[in-house]
């Protein structure tokens, strides 16, 4: 039976298990040193990972900004010291994108969020809430979260690993099948040789892996400049069932989670969805792929192409050494 026969994807919504975790929200931490060296050997001081983010949420351009790994909206973390960090480790593992979040405690107390992502290395897990929900909230508050799609299967694509994905966002994400191939919507596709750090992880139920926009060309070429926190991205050649390797019978689909950064191997990061065979995966192009607009969270920003931060100051270096007075003797 096609899947044009059902309104969504068919997945085995009778197994899974509905279970709550819990986080706080995460402060930005920031090492010793407050220099991170880009791939261009320029030491740059700019905001990164944690805390509460009121500028940029999903939807919005994550390319073209004076940040490094930023994470949009509220960044949250389980600090229970007990079990070795056993405790964030199931936070991380069992949230998924598209779940329901509650504020526990403080000023925001009862106000509902959406998981939006996961960012490994700092080991957050991100959660969009209203704006005027995060202005009333605060470091540490307790969040919890209504886990609910781990071990999810696509019944009419066994080969077809999904991973991270709430029942609701596979309910809304428009799959379907297209002459025996599941036809996924994308706002970009990205070549596996151009992902970095993250490549190689033995799972990929936790963290993300990123883009690397350090190749002015390869930004251009494959439209990346215009990624905006929350697009649906798929990857060429990546093969991210149970980890993260590059083979080219396979193509990975993810959800961008944090901005770019100017060090060398980083970029915007991506949370696998879905990973299987290229022959039973059809890619389609579609601006509206992301899942502040899929969700309904927000209207995601139109997609409009910037400059990687390193690039744009490039060009400013050599617009301003234009206007430079000639010395004579």
């Amino acid at each position: 039976m096609s899947m044009r026969d059902h309104s969504r994807p068919r997945i085995n919504r009778d197994e899974l298990v509905m279970i709550t975790v819990l986080g706080q929200v995460a402060p930005p931490l920031e090492r010793l040193g407050p220099w991170r060296i880009g791939a261009d050997g320029t030491p740059r001081h700019l905001p990164g990972s944690g805390g509460i983010v009121l500028s940029h949420r999903v939807g919005d351009r994550c390319v073209g900004l004076a940040a490094d790994h930023v994470e949009p909206g509220v960044s949250i973390r389980n600090e229970a010291r007990a079990g070795d960090g056993a405790a964030n480790q199931a936070l991380q593992s069992y949230a998924c994108i598209g779940n329901f979040a509650v504020i526990q405690s403080g000023r925001a107390l009862g106000s509902r969020g959406v998981v939006v992502g996961k960012h490994g290395g700092i080991d957050n897990v991100l959660l969009d809430f209203p704006l005027p929900v995060m202005r009333r909230m605060a470091i540490g508050d307790r969040v919890q979260v209504y886990a609910y799609g781990i071990g999810a299967r696509l019944i009419d694509y066994p080969d077809i690993r999904l991973v991270n994905c709430a029942p609701r966002l596979i309910a809304k994400w428009r799959l379907w099948d297209s002459d025996g191939r599941l036809s996924i919507p994308v706002t970009h596709v990205v070549p596996a040789r151009l992902m970095g750090s993250g490549l190689g992880k033995n799972n990929v139920i936790r963290g993300d892996y990123d883009i690397q926009l350090s190749d002015p060309e390869a930004v251009r070429r494959h439209r990346l400049g215009s990624l905006r926190f929350g697009d649906i991205v798929a990857i060429e050649d990546a093969d991210n069932r149970f980890g993260r390797s590059q083979h080219g019978a396979f193509v990975s689909v993810g959800v961008v989670v944090h901005s770019e950064s100017t060090v060398a191997g980083h970029g915007p990061g991506v949370v696998t969805l879905l990973s299987g065979p290229a022959d039973q995966i059809a890619i389609r192009r579609d601006p509206a792929a992301n899942i502040a607009t899929i969700l309904g969270i927000r209207q995601a920003a139109p997609p409009q192409p910037r400059l990687p931060l390193p690039e744009r100051e490039a060009r400013e270096r050599q617009r301003a050494a234009t206007r430079l007075p000639v010395l004579t003797e």
